[in-house]
């Protein structure tokens, strides 16, 4: 009974990202499997044999489609995350309040200027890097992200170019090329226009029950939590 009483807590407590990642799990198995017919599709339709799933994996194609998303949403998350130390927007659950501080603006209880030991130092410079921990880790991720869609975007665009005889690229050389670049701000333009979408509806519109909405009966120009 305390095994399956501490379960059930720990699936309440984490019912949120468990759903999500789920979710994330079921939609990237979903691009896998629509990506993979369709690769042999085009491959059957251009009279050229099939791949297995194994190959498809390891294919610049695939990697492409996942890395180049990745990298958007990562971007997206912290661009929100650190414009939103400086900048407002009246009304909006998701930004500071327009005027006075609030708890996220406390001085750090730990200074490098004012540290006179060596350990001191080492313990100012770890509170700082956990200071700023969440945006470094998201723009850590972006630039991984955006470092695998050059590396399997060069892998693809040289699989294409093989076929129809034309020179390979390197990693370098396909940054230059227009193609990286449509397909990330095809990428970036969508998710900041719903990052700002969500932004301005949630001052006018309501959600019950939900902590990205402000309670029914708060006026629109409240801002902040």
């Amino acid at each position: 009974m305390a095994k399956e009483s501490r379960l059930k807590k720990f699936l309440y407590d984490n019912s949120l990202s468990l759903v999500l990642g789920g979710l994330f799990l079921a939609f990237l198995v979903g691009l896998f499997v629509t990506g993979y017919r369709q690769e042999n599709e085009n491959l059957q339709a251009h009279n050229q044999p099939t791949i297995s799933m194994s190959e498809y994996a390891r294919s610049g194609e695939f990697g492409e489609a996942v890395f180049e998303n990745w990298e958007s949403e990562f971007l997206q998350m912290w661009a929100l995350v650190m414009l939103t130390i400086w900048l407002r927007q009246k009304g909006s659950t998701d930004s500071k309040k327009i005027r006075g501080t609030e708890a996220v603006d406390a001085t750090p209880r730990f200074s490098v200027l004012h540290a006179h030991t060596w350990r001191q130092r080492r313990r100012a410079v770890a509170h700082t890097l956990y200071s700023n921990s969440l945006g470094l880790a998201l723009l850590v991720l972006f630039v991984m992200s955006f470092a695998l869609h050059a590396v399997t975007g060069t892998t693809a665009y040289n699989e294409q170019a093989i076929e129809h005889g034309e020179p390979a690229l390197g990693v370098l050389a396909y940054l230059m090329t227009s193609q990286f670049w449509f397909e990330s701000f095809q990428n970036w333009q969508s998710e900041f226009l719903a990052v700002v979408s969500l932004l301005l509806l949630s001052v006018f519109l309501r959600q019950h029950g939900s902590p990205e909405s402000k309670p029914i009966g708060e006026p629109n120009k409240a801002t902040g939590e």
